[in-house]
């Protein structure tokens, strides 16, 4: 299952082992061998060496017949999260929003062609889509993809888009690209994005970008509502300021963290 294009540097077998993770999903946490096997598209006696691995270091367990993930494979997107710091920066600031809102504040970075959610503080309401750390949704259907695309030149917003999204979503609606241009256009401009119900019914957002120190945009974070319960209006006049406020907020901390000299105690 060589990746194509890949270079002399590219281990096999190191991408082998993440196909077999990744292909668990919340519609099938517990998979047989041969569900592996199948979904990643490697012969059975590879796929089963690779699940014993797993086993063995802790990410996989045996299930009733079949192999599911443990909690120690959040380790490697904790590590990620730790990393950057975003989230202890953001938190703080999350936190407040919410408490202002009562509507559920989340984080989400750009990957291929879809956002990931980073960072999340909850309120507890019923939405169209459950999210959490890792959730991935399509970029250009939400709020928080719309102002990370908007950030990047034209052709590179064509390339990423080009990608397939791996999100296993069917957006509700789908652009055309002059539609997506003229958008992502308005987006550019006046510094926000909004998403109507177009990733799916009932769900409404807005969303800031996050930048660094250089003023790159490294991240989205938005105010997600329920369409039944708060209409456009309340949302881009209430809720914005407050998102764009908090945005703000959070990107200077970022910026402050990045001149910190980091040092890791033995």
């Amino acid at each position: 299952m060589p990746r194509e294009g890949a270079g002399p540097d590219f281990i096999e077998a190191l991408a082998r082992g993440l196909k077999v993770i990744t292909a668990f999903q919340p519609h099938r946490p517990s998979m047989t061998l041969t569900q592996v096997a199948t979904e990643t598209g490697l012969a059975r006696p590879t796929a089963r060496r690779i699940l014993l691995t797993l086993e063995e270091l802790g990410y996989v367990r045996s299930s009733s017949g079949g192999f599911e993930l443990t909690p120690r494979v959040l380790e490697l997107g904790v590590a990620y999260v730790s990393s950057k710091g975003l989230w202890d920066v953001a938190r703080p600031h999350m936190e407040r929003l919410v408490a202002k809102t009562n509507e559920s504040c989340s984080i989400a970075q750009l990957d291929g062609s879809d956002i990931v959610y980073v960072a999340r503080v909850a309120v507890p309401k019923i939405v169209a889509l459950r999210v959490q750390i890792g959730t991935r949704f399509p970029a250009l259907q939400t709020s928080l993809g719309k102002v990370q695309l908007a950030a990047l030149p034209p052709d590179e917003v064509d390339r990423i888009l080009a990608e397939p999204s791996r999100s296993g979503l069917e957006p509700h609606v789908t652009p055309t690209k002059e539609e997506r241009d003229a958008e992502l256009r308005e987006v550019r401009a006046r510094g926000w994005a909004l998403t109507d119900q177009q990733l799916a019914r009932g769900i409404r957002s807005v969303a800031a970008p996050l930048r660094d120190g250089s003023g790159q945009v490294i991240a989205g974070i938005n105010v997600n509502t329920h369409a039944a319960e708060t209409p456009t209006e309340k949302l881009v006049e209430e809720y914005l300021p407050l998102l764009l406020h908090t945005a703000g907020e959070i990107s200077a901390d970022f910026a402050r963290l990045e001149t910190v000299p980091q040092v890791t105690a033995s």
